[in-house]
């Protein structure tokens, strides 16, 4: 199958869209599967053997520069026809994405469409409540012009009903088991996390240092548990904000890591935080549990799809910080429910292989293509 894709985001870019794109696009060829991605910016020339075609693009200044808005194109429409694809799957549609949707209708080919991020509440995190009416209306006309509409956990199932989106499917979540695992922890990567005191209780957040991933409610914990330290993994707009915040503190900002770096710096820690309250699954959730990590996290978004409450890890109310300090403290004050739950964290991230989730997403791809056929009069273009 050809699949086309346009994606609002993509490498360079670093954030759980692009995770879960780049293991999809991992599979596609083992799979007999090629792709053409579209995406904004400075992509590379091509990922995993499939070509990547740039679209020139702005930043959303001055509200969230590291995102970049793709510009319509003509060429895109002649790139797409040379590669003559079977189906266009539109991720995250906003201005790319609106594009790919035009193209694909106008070419009567199948179209399916993912919902990956609530963006009516980063237009409230934001400050921007003008947007939240018409963003409302526009994510619903979009993805109802798509045959089959994707969503990474069954919370965001509820979220796209709620806004009238139809024909929502689940698009099963994933990690990779092979390189997040519990023997990549390091004595050296937990010095480095710990400021050189690799002996005492290390936290560990992991992913982009922006506003809405509530980071700040971090130092609640940090400054009421005895001895606790805090490695921030990542980069992005708040970080200059953050470091102001937790100056006093023993806190770690190490900035990106990937790879068996990255894989190390989960393993090494002792517990994983994610007070994040907008996602829609939480990979970085996932790979920290993959780790052996247990993790503290939100019970927002699609968190609560990943995080079994005292099962596999451990939940709080979002903006309730006493409950998040209380959450931590049980495993830092209990060695031994740290170690039950990230040994049952690791063998449940054990059945959520990518090969599985992109065989599922070959599924849906099908799907829309006989809706397709059965409901839209064939193309004379």
């Amino acid at each position: 199958m050809r699949v086309a894709f346009f994606t609002e985001t993509f490498f360079p870019k670093i954030d759980g869209i692009v995770t879960r794109l780049a293991r999809s696009l991992d599979q596609f060829a083992a799979l007999g599967h090629e792709a053409l991605i579209f995406a904004p910016h400075d992509p590379p020339a091509e990922y995993a053997g499939h070509r990547i075609v740039g679209v020139p693009a702005l930043p959303f200044r001055p509200w969230y520069p590291e995102l970049f808005l793709g510009l319509p194109r003509p060429r895109l429409g002649r790139e797409l026809d040379t590669f003559a694809p079977d189906i266009v799957h539109v991720v995250n549609p906003v201005v790319l994405g609106l594009w790919g949707t035009a193209i694909a209708k106008q070419r009567n080919l199948p179209l399916l469409a993912s919902y990956h991020t609530d963006l009516t509440q980063y237009a409230q995190h934001l400050r921007l409540p003008l947007l939240l009416p018409p963003g409302r209306r526009f994510l619903r006309d979009v993805h109802n012009q798509a045959h089959v509409n994707l969503v990474t956990s069954n919370p965001m199932m509820e979220s796209a009903r709620a806004l009238g989106i139809k024909r929502v499917r689940l698009w099963p979540k994933a990690v990779d088991t092979e390189l997040f695992r519990p023997d990549r922890a390091t004595r050296a990567m937990r010095e480095r996390l710990s400021g050189g005191h690799p002996d005492a209780p290390l936290a560990v957040y992991v992913g982009r240092l922006s506003y809405e991933k509530r980071i700040d409610w971090l130092h609640a914990p940090l400054t009421r548990i005895p001895g606790l330290r805090l490695a921030l993994v990542g980069s992005g707009p708040a970080e200059p904000e953050l470091k102001v915040l937790f100056a006093d503190t023993p806190t770690t900002f190490t900035g990106y890591m990937s790879g068996a770096e990255l894989a190390a710096a989960y393993a090494s820690a002792d517990v994983f935080l994610f007070p994040s309250d907008t996602e829609t699954l939480g990979f970085v959730a996932m790979e920290s549990m993959a780790s052996g990590v247990p993790a503290v996290g939100a019970r927002a978004g699609g968190i609560p799809d990943v995080i079994d409450h005292e099962v596999n890890g451990l939940m709080f109310t979002p903006g309730d910080l006493d409950d998040l300090t209380r959450q931590v403290r049980r495993l830092m004050d209990d060695p031994d429910l740290r170690r039950r739950l990230g040994t049952q964290a690791r063998q449940d991230m054990e059945a959520h292989g990518w090969r599985a989730a992109t065989e599922a997403l070959f599924e849906h791809y099908r799907t829309a293509i006989r809706l397709q056929r059965r409901y839209d009069p064939p193309s004379r273009y």
